[in-house]
């Protein structure tokens, strides 16, 4: 979750309110519009524009740019003005999997590289994951993990804007700030990359839900529902988030 300018805002909502309809894709692959999803692989790329009507104007694409093996290569260009606050989109790429409790996930072993391009850009880089009691069943904690931060943009906090973190762990060699929120009855912790800029990731994504069961008593006996990589929007004008290799491995 996000919010801007300090102020608390909805930053995440699911894909969309129908189910897209998918496309498989061949390299080179674009697609453009509000709810749009092209399939590659394992992975399918969600233009996921569901705040675009707060928008003055602007519009977003994405394109896939290879698959080699498990690793791909992904882009989504973007202009948005007005309402500054308020989340536009978030473009991202999803892996379908078998919901389970997180006890019986031994490792998700991930690899993000990833660079921006852009003028006045608000916006993250960030995996979004969801938990629930149960693999249908609603959503109880989301888990953040913010690789990329820029401009005057933070978590849903529970302690106050411009957040205090709750703790600084360090995982997979990078220091992250964890923020404490909440979203009606959704739990969020939000890893924050200390850096703002940790553009060459390569971990697991268990440390995170490992930590918060040995320091927050998270249930290990939570399913995980869901796992998204991309970014959400706020403004800013000829805006590129480059991925230059992504893969997971959720089994």
């Amino acid at each position: 979750m996000l919010v801007a300018n300090l102020l608390p805002l909805l930053a995440f909502l699911l894909p969309c309110l129908s189910a897209p309809t998918q496309t498989l894709a061949e390299r080179g692959a674009s697609q453009c519009g509000q709810y749009s999803s092209i399939a590659t692989g394992a992975y399918t790329i969600y233009t996921n524009e569901w705040g675009s009507s707060y928008a003055t104007s602007g519009s977003q694409c994405s394109q896939i740019n290879s698959l080699s093996g498990n690793t791909l290569a992904w882009s989504t260009s973007w202009s948005w003005a007005g309402a500054p606050t308020q989340v536009k989109s978030y473009t991202n790429t999803e892996t379908s999997f078998t919901s389970k409790p997180l006890s019986q996930f031994k490792s998700i072993p991930t690899t993000w590289n990833w660079s921006y391009t852009g003028t006045n850009i608000s916006a993250n880089v960030a995996f979004d994951t969801f938990l629930g009691n149960s693999a249908g069943g609603s959503q109880t904690y989301e888990i953040m993990v913010w690789l990329g931060e820029f401009g005057n943009i933070s978590p849903l906090s529970s302690n106050g804007y411009p957040p205090t973190p709750i703790a600084t762990p360090t995982i997979d060699g990078v220091a992250f700030n964890l923020i404490l929120g909440k979203n009606g009855a959704v739990t969020v912790y939000s890893f924050v990359a200390a850096s703002k800029k940790a553009q060459t990731w390569s971990g697991d994504l268990m440390g995170f839900y490992n930590y918060l069961e040995t320091q927050y008593k998270l249930s290990s006996a939570l399913y995980l529902l869901s796992i998204q990589a991309g970014s959400e929007v706020f403004t800013g004008s000829n805006a590129v988030l480059t991925t230059s290799a992504y893969s997971i491995t959720v089994s």
